[in-house]
């Protein structure tokens, strides 16, 4: 009992703390997004009535772009990170070299720490429209300002970071799967792509998710790489709220787009997880069914 009562006393700064910076932050937000707001005012009145028009307002074609706009670029870029992420995982952590794989962790982390605006621009000064490269895409016949080319460009962008952070995550979970599984499936005939789909793959997947949720919250909430790379043309729900906010300053308008694009992405983060939930238990009842 009283090792329970000091667990809850150690339990009180970190939930005071997390109530203060997060929840009454976002409750006041959550206030904000049902207030009316009136044109040539920075944000709502103290008095103003409470009203749904901010959400209803996201309800129509150009929200619905930004939306579509924002989950099909992030889910694409982190589908792709993921498989370039993958195998470099695996090889790091099959590594023999104790050098190697420290200097290849090393890079990775190097990565994550790099200024998302250094890489940003070293990215738009690589491939963008006055890059070196603009001749050989004039004689591809692509347009370097073309909306599809440009989305090539975020994409790129959201990659340099999902792909370290990706890696990163992996490596835990494949250095501690039994490397002896692949070899005995191989040793029985099973080529070694189909022993690494059939025992590597379906072991990897809860690193696997982990490493999906984290690049897929990165990307949906991306900000500098969608306003640096888009050029005005290619722009995320995070530019609009801010567009909300800092340009127009309506306020109630920038917390209701915020609070939508917080409820999908726990949304999406719930419903992925459920799937992965229900893949893994059916994959438990079919081993278990087999080895019957």
């Amino acid at each position: 009992m009283r090792l329970m009562r000091g667990a809850l006393l150690l339990l009180l700064p970190g939930c005071a703390i997390f109530l203060a910076l997060f929840v009454a932050p976002m409750a006041t937000l959550l206030e904000e997004s049902i207030r009316l707001f009136v044109p040539g005012r920075v944000g709502s009145a103290v008095d103003a009535p409470f009203s749904i028009r901010n959400y209803t307002e996201l309800v129509n074609l150009s929200f619905l772009r930004f939306f579509w706009e924002t989950l099909r670029i992030s889910l694409l870029s982190t589908v792709v990170g993921l498989i370039i992420a993958y195998p470099i995982a695996y090889r790091i952590a099959r590594s023999r070299f104790l050098r190697v794989r420290s200097l290849a962790i090393g890079f990775l982390i190097t990565l994550m720490f790099l200024s998302v605006l250094v890489r940003t621009y070293s990215l738009e000064l690589s491939f963008g429209s006055v890059s070196p490269i603009r001749d050989v895409l004039t004689l591809l016949d692509i347009s370097p300002n073309s909306r599809a080319y440009i989305e090539f460009l975020v994409g790129a962008g959201l990659l340099q970071y999902i792909i370290p952070i990706s890696a990163l995550t992996l490596l835990g979970t494949i250095q501690n799967l039994d490397p002896s599984l692949v070899d005995a499936a191989q040793s029985l005939g099973a080529p070694a792509w189909k022993s690494h789909l059939s025992i590597t793959l379906p072991l990897s997947m809860p690193g696997l998710l982990s490493a999906f949720l984290i690049s897929f919250t990165f990307s949906i909430s991306a900000f500098v790489i969608p306003m640096i790379l888009g050029k005005g043309r290619v722009l995320f729900l995070s530019n609009l709220i801010y567009n909300r906010f800092s340009e127009i300053a309506n306020y109630p308008s920038g917390a209701a787009i915020s609070i939508v694009t917080l409820v999908v992405a726990l949304t999406a983060v719930y419903a992925i997880s459920r799937a992965a939930a229900r893949l893994s238990n059916r994959g438990t009842a079919s081993d278990a069914s087999s080895l019957r």
